[in-house]
């Protein structure tokens, strides 16, 4: 089977570099933990790091980090279905929220636990996601800060996720402008003002992340070093905390060129010949992964010298040219991930995962 692994010490230094970063600029943050689809044994590895918060869009997956150590705050990080209200004041010390009626219910259920749930108020700053119009959040506020059994101590924002929309100086200034006006209206102290996610980081290095702004919800950059303004590694950070290796299981000489009519195959898509390929051959290596497990686009060969030619739902087609390395059928191929590439494996029954070092 085809195999996923975190590294340790790659993983640590991550959060190392990260903790350093955060503690000079005086923010807190917490790690975002959905890409690891719940597996105990790679929570466990975040929390034993020495996290203080994990934020997930699962809940299944907070109850997990709850039995592992019910001491680590957890943040359910979108707003909460109302099916699962229950569960989630059950197992988030915070939630992001924007809907009244929903909060209304947190709040009712927040009694009957008898707990303090604490929330985080989004506010819409762009990108059309999750979050309360800027007009709407002063009576939104003074509808949901007393309710009974909630503590509202943020306001977030978020950005990038949905339509690419980038943080800048000026948006993250808005966000604190409406934080001083509740405080100042209702003589309230909010604690976090939760601006920051993985895409923010680069602000920081420039300065340009106004001092209001003292919550970071962190993933990517965690498990890939990325500079998401750039599309490159952050000086200092990992790139390789994540990588995923698959065995050949057929290495044949073929020509370059498929022979008879062509079709769209099962994806969709239709093939174009290129007339030079004609009379050329390469060596295929068939791998033991395919759409299935992940989509070859965020697949990236350790080995330059190869190119991802294809994938159907189970086998994915590596073009080797001539084979300089000598692969042989039943070695491994491996890779490293994109994001959403490391999520589908993450995910997949199919794929193991593993720890290193």
């Amino acid at each position: 089977m085809a195999e996923i692994v975190i590294s340790r010490k790659k993983l640590k230094h991550n959060f190392d570099f990260l903790e350093n970063i955060f503690q000079k600029n005086n923010i807190q943050w917490g790690i975002v933990t959905k890409l690891l689809c719940g597996n105990p044994m790679y929570l466990k590895e975040v929390i034993d790091l020495g996290a203080r918060e994990l934020m997930d869009s699962r809940i299944s997956n907070l109850r997990t980090i709850k039995r592992i150590n019910p001491d680590v705050r957890t943040i359910y990080i979108k707003p909460p279905p109302r099916r699962s209200i229950r569960s989630v004041v059950k197992y988030a010390d915070v939630s992001l929220n924007t809907d009244l009626e929903t909060m209304k219910m947190i709040s009712e259920e927040a009694v009957k636990q008898k707990k303090k749930h604490q929330v985080i108020i989004m506010i819409e700053m762009g990108e059309l996601r999750e979050g309360v119009m800027g007009d709407d959040l002063i009576n939104f506020y003074e509808k949901v800060f007393k309710l009974p059994n909630i503590e509202i101590v943020g306001f977030g924002t978020n950005l990038n996720c949905l339509y690419g929309v980038m943080p800048s100086r000026d948006k993250l200034i808005q966000l604190s402008l409406y934080k001083q006006i509740v405080e100042t209206k209702f003589n309230k102290k909010i604690a976090w003002l939760s601006g920051g996610t993985s895409v923010t980081i680069p602000m920081l290095f420039k300065k340009q992340v106004p001092p209001g702004v003292n919550h970071f919800r962190i993933g990517e950059t965690l498990y890939f070093g990325a500079n998401l303004f750039t599309g490159k590694t952050i000086k200092g950070m990992k790139d390789d905390v994540i990588t995923f290796k698959s065995e050949i299981i057929e290495l044949i000489e073929k020509p370059v060129v498929p022979e008879g009519n062509l079709a769209e195959n099962p994806s969709g898509d239709t093939y174009e010949i290129d007339p030079e390929d004609y009379g050329k051959t390469s060596w295929r290596a068939l791998l033991d992964v395919g759409l299935l497990d992940i989509s070859p686009e965020f697949l990236i060969p350790l080995d330059k010298n190869m190119e991802i030619a294809g994938a159907s739902s189970d086998i994915l087609v590596i073009d080797l040219g001539k084979n300089p390395k000598k692969y042989k059928v039943g070695d491994f191929i491996k890779f490293k991930l994109k994001y959403m590439g490391a999520l589908g494996l993450f995910n997949s029954d199919y794929i193991i995962k593993r720890l290193e070092d």
